[in-house]
């Protein structure tokens, strides 16, 4: 194989670049001058990756959402498509965002280029006839979860489970105390973290529900105080704005913060979308619930589909109810003040909830980047000892 290999790599929004990140670093330590060109936000592009499209285009999500933006998604494939023919990476690397991933794998695959899915898709969770298109895509799938490995060994679709980055990442030891005073804020203060997600429509669909049960559980237990993080100037700009609409400024009760990890540890309780951040909230232990909407239309579809009982990880994860979670239009104010009031009164015993959420922590703390760099290191030889075979038998 070449000694400065080139990968084709792209992430979808702020989750896939961090994986995508921590995938690149641990590639350049079995390769230490490959070449990462594709798509990638400030991370990736942090560990050398070269972006020829803004990782913010990617960033849509559901059924219906993504229709209005086909024309520009479509533009960005093809020129994808073409530089990776024109170049030939040994090997092309989707992070998550497998709408768009798996088309361009599919593609590429037919061109004689190895791929691989960074991030299973939910096959596991709807549409499962998606299989029989995933094994057409991909040469290698790395997934997250234990449990997602088994469709793909059903199907013989080579499959790694590498863990969770995150959860090597995060250590077993409660910062709580630390990141208070990082904060400004007292070891006796009652702390309530506000998590409406990073896009737009979440912000937009979420953060006045938040905010309005956050008011509400003022009026009951005055002493609360709120912290909420944001992702991007852009997420930091329409919570503000959601603030002001809701007569609340940014003072002792209502802090944002640009670090979510810092956030969530130094709270009691997590009010939050559903998505990455219930992981990270597990794995800092603390006790939340979880809350989501989508647009009518993408629900419509999607609860007609799904074969899971429940979405937030947590309880993906444990195969059970270990969070409470409120969907669509279960989930309003009222339920969550009721939550918040619940956990602060301290009617809740927390304790049997949080030895699984250890037990998890452990079970997928696999030093994921590094499994994914072998396993890819593993197929990219492998392609390269095939490629040899012929030349070495019109030789002899």
């Amino acid at each position: 194989m070449k000694k400065a290999p080139l990968f084709g790599i792209v992430a979808g929004e702020k989750s896939g670049d961090v994986l995508g990140a921590g995938l690149i670093a641990a590639l350049k330590e079995i390769y230490p001058d490959a070449k990462f060109v594709g798509i990638g936000g400030a991370d990736m592009e942090a560990q050398g990756c070269e972006s020829l499209a803004d990782i913010d285009r990617l960033s849509v999500m559901g059924f219906v959402e993504p229709l209005g933006r086909l024309p520009e998604l479509f533009a960005i494939k093809k020129r994808l498509r073409e530089y990776f023919i024109e170049h030939r990476p040994v090997a092309f690397i989707g992070v998550d965002a497998p709408d768009f991933n798996l088309r361009l794998a599919a593609e590429l695959k037919l061109e004689g280029i190895k791929t691989v899915q960074y991030v299973s898709p939910s096959v596991w969770a709807y549409r499962e006839g998606r299989i029989h298109k995933i094994k057409r895509a991909i040469d290698l799938m790395l997934t997250l979860f234990p449990f997602e490995t088994d469709i793909y060994i059903e199907h013989e679709i080579p499959v790694h489970c590498v863990g969770h980055p995150l959860a090597d990442d995060i250590g077993f030891e409660d910062n709580k105390l630390s990141s208070r005073v990082e904060l400004g804020l007292k070891e006796s203060d009652a702390v309530v973290a506000l998590m409406p997600g990073s896009r737009g429509g979440e912000i937009k669909r979420l953060g006045s529900v938040f905010l309005e049960a956050a008011i509400a559980a003022l009026e009951e237990y005055p002493q609360l105080k709120f912290i909420i993080p944001f992702s991007s100037d852009a997420s930091k700009s329409r919570i503000e704005a959601l603030l002001r609409n809701a007569n609340i400024f940014p003072d002792s009760q209502f802090q944002l913060v640009s670090d979510s990890h810092l956030a969530i540890s130094a709270a009691d309780y997590i009010v939050l979308a559903s998505g990455t951040a219930t992981l990270e909230a597990m794995l800092l232990k603390r006790p939340m619930v979880v809350g989501y909407k989508i647009a009518s239309l993408t629900y419509a579809i999607a609860s007609r589909i799904l074969k899971i009982p429940h979405v937030a990880l947590p309880n993906l994860l444990a195969r059970k109810l270990l969070v409470p979670e409120y969907l669509q239009n279960d989930l309003n104010a009222d339920v969550l003040k009721t939550e918040i009031l619940r956990h602060m009164s301290g009617k809740d015993d927390h304790s049997a909830m949080l030895e699984e959420f250890d037990t998890i922590h452990r079970s997928i703390r696999l030093d994921a980047s590094k499994q994914g760099a072998a396993a890819i290191s593993k197929m990219v030889e492998a392609a390269a000892d095939s490629a040899k075979e012929p030349a070495k038998k019109a030789a002899s």
